[in-house]
């Protein structure tokens, strides 16, 4: 018994003594990861070599290592677009190593995402940008197309008002169709969205948290997006969102929190100046309208907005396998009254390896949940126009609300109604629901390493549901006595792909071959329901209680690389799409491409150079399709139902008839081919690097619906192919690193393009006056001013030219006989400038000092017109001095026209084609470092202060010169926006 306690004791003391020994001899080791500047480097990894510990750094650059064993070791810090840089270290019980990378000279061996694998930037031949996390807008930015606003060439983004949420236009090389999609495909984490709207939400990408997002690669030319083929005429977006990486988990927590004003308002008479004007010219039953308030209505519907975004994230390793799990939640008001967006967000993914590496697996999941309140519209056209003689309020049984009321006590139905109460006395709500993601299998055959299969199935649902109310009492609905109504909609889009990659490299020549299959079928339900009146009787009833537009494709898809001794690529790439959209003989659609790259710096006789650090020539072409914008089975004959209104009685009992809609049993694909040249140069090691790009795009076989002739088909609209458009351009970027110093680092990056879109051909009708309506505007009836028309720019305004006195004024009602046949009629319209900018130019600016950064960014369009359509409508003496026992208000125009109504004609008279040129501050931001929050801790801190839409300077006086459709009416103002952002590193 003895020899066991003599045992157990002397056990208990060797086992003191191993941990004391294990403790002694195992540390930690700490640092930061910066850039050439001094900044940290964000989601850099740190590997101990030979082992495989590591870990990442956190959003200030921070890491550690801990549970080494002491003694030296090495470790490798490596970051995309940088040298990786080893460094010995001794390992003790605090030990540190900090690392400063460098850039790979124009990040030529960063490894960029491609349609269906990704590549080396050196090796590319297609035209290619990617925009990473360091390199976003700042601010409150709450759709992920905002990041990359100004930043790539050729790449427009326009923002579609200043509501909360609100999205963007997205146009790549200023689009490729008339009628059909402009809008480029977007692909996040290999899951391909649809490009359709989703019901009852501001905006598609609103649902997705911009926080998550690492990078966007914008695929360009036609070389580069093939291999998506129907999809892709008008570009690819790839986004790729945060993943976990290996080591200690990082918790990353930021939150923003901003101040909106409305930057410039509508100029409108004030009410002296109406009183003035009436006074003046009106009769004595209008002076008597006028009253004794000064309202500014424009005030009245807007207000000071408050946001604030906040996310949280982990980010590392559990057992070897990496994740990040992160959530968010904004709450944005909008500058008008009652606007206002609630999201929450969460993501997560998970990345592990199986089968000594050989099996990856990645799962990534997103999801979002958003509630909207939205203002009733047409009260920023209302507030523009409304008396602003008369008050807000008035003791009334309309809410008490001030309203234009008749001899019969009831709303005057040709008076605006009030504006603040048209946002007040409607309750307009929406929620939306979106779930995304996508399950990756990439198994690398254990007898074969260099041939993968690849498996990648995922899903996009999305659930939209809301509605409307207005109550008995308001005037806005007045003859309906109120109204309620409700709204929703679903969509899940799902998806299957399949693809072998085979990588070899022999001797000098390397190849990689890509061969794949993909299943994807999209189907929105919309849902039907009754409408009410506020007394709760039945106002209308759906005739089906839902309708399901389902399309699916089915594609097969190949790419061929061959490189031979570092400088010379060739690339092709096949595509074959099948799609329901199209008849049996019309069904597949085949895009091929082929690019060629030639690597000069890699020539001996460049090489060696100092001076210069790349140079690469890019020649390719390439053809892509476009099915999008018209509906299914169009080229089948369909039957719409009547209204209720149009039913037949049979007895007591009311059927609804059906009529044939138009149809062409010919659809096929609208189709784009591309040819594009560039050339990629860098000088001074990389600190003076950019690319250059001219193209050439046809397109043929333009989809649009079109009226035809009376009785040549079921209907006088048909969606049919009508014929082709050119687009010719050119591209250029800048990179330089100005100053470089120890403590000061100051980038600049300049990037423009030029863009020239044209119809050259109308297949549908050879009469060369045909032309297709491609926007209307507000004011009259039934007005046309945007045609597409042979060798006229898209979209380019049809108008009468304007005849100016000697003091340079309008003459009201006159204009230029053009064709000189001594009457001035239709026949002397002509095509007058269009809302395409021809030159975009993007410029930012990073300065650095120690821990101090300032930062801004600026954008400039030049080229573009805009139609003031608020001019048109408003700016004229009989919109001031009703008939119809009103008064009404004006814009300041009215000074500069003295016109005293708006006849059709007017309405189209040059005079309001507008030069919309401007140039845009984006962005201006400061922002401090603080660094670890104490000695001993690994929390760090970085504060940041931003504005956003800090200037516009621009010619043309109306809110905003900046718009999508070219015509400036009732448009939600893009607010200033001051944003404070704190972000913590643990």
């Amino acid at each position: 018994m003895k020899v066991f306690y003599l045992l157990k004791q002397g056990l208990l003391v060797l086992l003191v003594l191993s941990a004391l020994i294990v403790k002694a001899q195992t540390g930690s080791v700490s640092g930061k990861v910066l850039d050439e500047t001094g900044q940290p480097l964000p989601g850099a990894s740190v590997v101990v070599k030979g082992t495989t510990r590591s870990t990442s750094t956190d959003v200030n650059g921070n890491f550690k290592l801990a549970g080494l064993t002491n003694g030296a070791i090495t470790l490798s810090a490596s970051f995309i677009g940088y040298q990786t840089l080893d460094k010995a270290v001794t390992v003790s019980a605090n030990a540190t190593a900090n690392f400063q990378l460098v850039p790979d000279a124009q990040k030529l061996n960063e490894v960029v995402v491609i349609g269906y694998g990704t590549a080396e930037k050196k090796n590319l031949t297609g035209s290619i940008t990617t925009v990473n996390s360091k390199d976003f807008q700042k601010g409150t930015i709450t759709t992920p197309e905002q990041l990359i606003q100004g930043k790539v060439a050729g790449v427009n983004i326009i923002s579609g008002g200043g509501a909360p949420g609100g999205g963007s236009t997205i146009r790549i090389r200023g689009g490729a169709s008339l009628n059909a999609s402009n809008d480029p495909l977007i692909v996040v984490d290999g899951v391909p969205f649809s490009g359709n709207g989703i019901g009852n939400a501001p905006s598609p990408l609103s649902l997705i948290n911009p926080n998550d997002i690492e990078t966007f690669t914008v695929l360009k030319d036609a070389n580069a997006t093939a291999i998506y083929g129907s999809r892709a005429s008008n570009g690819v977006i790839l986004i790729t969102t945060k993943k976990g990486t290996s080591g200690a988990p990082q918790i990353t927590l930021s939150t923003n929190n901003s101040i909106s004003t409305v930057a410039k308002k509508v100029d409108v008479l004030t009410a002296d100046e109406v009183r003035a004007f009436v006074n003046t010219n009106g009769n004595a039953a209008q002076k008597a309208l006028l009253g004794t308030a000064n309202t500014d209505w424009q005030d009245a519907i807007y207000q000071t907005a408050f946001t604030t975004d906040n996310n949280l994230s982990i980010a590392g390793s559990f057992k070897g396998v990496p994740y990040r799990v992160s959530g968010g939640y904004l709450d944005q008001e909008g500058v008008v009254v009652r606007s206002k967006l609630k999201r929450a967000t969460g993501a997560f993914s998970i990345s592990p390896k199986l089968f000594q590496d050989h099996l990856k697996i990645e799962l990534n999941l997103k999801g979002s949940l958003t509630d909207s309140q939205y203002p009733n519209d047409g009260a920023i056209g209302a507030a523009i126009q409304f008396d602003p003689t008369q008050p807000i309020y008035s003791n009334n049984k309309f809410g008490n609300y001030f309203e234009w009321i008749t001899s019969a006590g009831v709303p005057n139905p040709n008076a605006p109604r009030n504006p603040l109460a048209l946002i007040e006395q409607q309750d307009n709500h929406g929620n939306a629901a979106r779930s995304f993601g996508n399950l990756k299998l990439d198994y690398s055959f254990h007898f074969l390493p260099e041939l993968h299969a690849v498996i990648n199935a995922g899903y996009d649902y999305s659930k939209g549901y809301g509605r409307t109310i207005v109550p008995i009492y308001a005037a806005q609905s007045f003859s309906t006595e109120g109204s309620f109504s409700r709204r929703l909609n679903t969509e899940m889009n799902k998806f299957s792909e399949a693809y072998l990659t085979y990588a070899k490299t022999l001797g000098k020549s390397r190849f990689d071959v890509t061969a794949g299959y993909g299943y994807y079928d999209d189907a929105v339900t919309n849902y039907n329901f009754a409408t009410y009146r506020g007394t709760g009787v039945l106002q209308t009833t759906p005739v089906f209680p839902f309708s399901v537009d389902q399309n699916k494709l089915l594609s097969y898809y190949g790419r061929f690389n061959y490189t031979f001794a570092d400088k010379y690529i060739l690339s092709g790439t096949m595509r074959a799409d099948a799609s329901s959209k199209f008849a049996e003989d019309n069904r597949w659609g085949y895009f091929p491409s082929a690019g060629f790259t030639w690597r000069i710096i890699g020539e001996d006789f460049l090489k060696d150079s100092k001076v210069i650090s790349d140079l690469k020539l890019r020649l390719t072409y390439g053809e892509t399709g476009n099915k999008d914008g018209i509906g299914n089975y169009d080229y089948l004959s369909k039957y719409y139902a009547s209204t209720n209104n149009g039913q037949y009685q049979v007895g007591n009992t009311f059927y609804n008839y059906y009529s044939p809609a138009g149809y062409d049993p010919d659809l096929r694909w609208e189709s784009t081919t591309t040819y594009n040249a560039g050339l990629d140069y860098g000088f001074l090691n990389g600190r003076l690097y950019g690319s250059i790009d001219a193209y050439y795009k046809k397109t043929k076989d333009l989809l649009s619906t079109v009226t035809i002739p009376v009785g040549t088909n079921f209907s006088n609209v048909l969606t049919t192919n009508v014929g082709n458009m050119e687009v010719r351009g050119a591209e250029v970027s800048l990179n330089y690193v100005a100053i470089k110093t120890e403590n000061t680092t100051w980038d600049i990056g300049v990037n423009g393009a030029y863009n020239k879109r044209k119809v050259t051909n109308l297949t549908l009708n050879p009469n060369s006056g045909f032309k297709i309506d491609a926007g209307d505007i507000t004011g009259g009836t039934g007005i046309h001013l945007k045609y597409n028309a042979v060798n006229q720019l898209p979209g380019s305004f049809f108008v009468y030219k304007q005849v100016y006195n000697a003091d340079g004024k309008p003459l009201e009602g006159v204009y230029q006989d053009l064709n000189g046949d001594g009457a001035v009629n239709d026949a002397d319209q002509y095509f007058y400038k269009s809302p395409d900018p021809v030159i975009t130019l993007g410029f930012n600016t990073s300065f650095t000092y120690k821990r101090w950064t300032a930062s801004t960014v600026l954008r400039a369009n030049f080229g573009n017109y805009i139609y003031d359509n608020i001019s048109s409508n408003f700016g004229i003496r009989n919109n001031v001095l009703s008939t119809q026992g009103i008064l009404n208000n004006s814009t300041s125009d009215l000074y500069n026209t003295n016109f005293s109504g708006a006849s059709g004609v007017q309405y189209l008279s040059d005079y309001y084609i507008r030069n919309a040129s401007f140039l845009k501050m984006d962005n201006a931001g400061l922002s401090y470092n603080v660094g670890k929050l104490s000695k001993t801790g690994t929390a760090s801190m970085r504060i940041s202060a931003n504005c956003q839409n800090v200037f516009v300077v621009s010619k043309y006086k109306g809110i905003d010169p900046e718009s999508v459709s070219g015509i400036d009416y009732n448009l939600y103002p893009r607010p200033r926006t001051y944003t404070l952002g704190l972000n913590v590193g643990f």
